[in-house]
């Protein structure tokens, strides 16, 4: 992931050229020390996120903010705390007044890595729904799409046991680890039950195929899995689910 530092201070582009240094995967692509710079770089470098001092000679960081909708996505890194709430109107990946601690900075690049993986992988999905031109072949409706620190991935889903909802995500476990996808369970259910998929709870879509054992805990059905994966089934469903099990 590429950053690029905009603050009029030297000492303080310094510091976060310091912290940045020791992080896995991240570099610095260039600094700038006004909104004019930034604007250039931003144009001459393409990086991947911007962390933006708010006080800036001329123009400043929340007005270059609110008026550029196309920079890429913005950490604020100011010594001001009293901006905070209009700097995530503007849809600010994170807000950190100085002195910045390192690993406030750390899980800040991470929320940034995590909102550009998820862009990346909206727009992909999205892609991948569009009809097929004439000529093409239809995208195999099984797909299931990863965008895992810039790396696109994919995974079969008939190979996979379950998944679950997490906020605004959909996770599941491929390959010894747990993924993420940017695809809501309500359409990847809706895509995969002609497939052998089942969604049993709002928050559940399993692998029919891959259920070993449903039983009853504390007043609700859990079914186990292959894997050892535990899935919750919800009282509306389960008749139906005994059902699409052939019991």
């Amino acid at each position: 992931m590429r950053v690029l530092i905009v603050d009029d201070e030297a000492p303080a582009r310094r510091r976060l050229i310091r912290m940045i240094d020791v992080l896995a995967e991240v570099t610095v692509a260039g600094e700038a020390g006004d909104a004019e710079a930034a604007l250039a770089q931003v144009a001459a470098l393409a990086p991947d996120v911007v962390l933006l001092d708010i006080r800036l000679p001329g123009m400043d960081g929340l007005a270059l903010a609110a008026r550029y909708a196309h920079l890429p996505p913005i950490v604020f890194v100011t010594a001001y705390n009293e901006f905070a709430v209009r700097a995530f109107e503007l849809d600010a990946v994170d807000y950190l007044v100085k002195p910045v601690r390192p690993e406030r900075l750390a899980a800040a690049l991470e929320r940034a890595r995590r909102r550009l993986d998820a862009r990346a992988s909206t727009e992909l999905l999205g892609r991948l729904a569009a009809p097929a031109q004439p000529g093409e072949q239809p995208t195999a409706t099984t797909r299931i799409v990863v965008v895992d620190r810039g790396a696109l991935r994919l995974f079969d889903a008939r190979e996979i046991s379950r998944f679950w909802a997490s906020d605004r995500y959909t996770l599941f476990h491929a390959a010894g680890e747990e993924r993420l996808t940017q695809e809501p369970l309500a359409a990847l259910a809706a895509r995969l039950e002609p497939h052998g998929f089942m969604r049993v709870h709002r928050g559940e879509l399993v692998n029919l195929a891959r259920v070993r054992t449903v039983r009853a805990e504390d007043g609700q059905h859990i079914a186990e899995l292959d894997d050892g994966q535990q899935a919750r089934v919800g009282r509306r469903v389960f008749t139906a689910f005994k059902a699409a099990l052939g019991v």
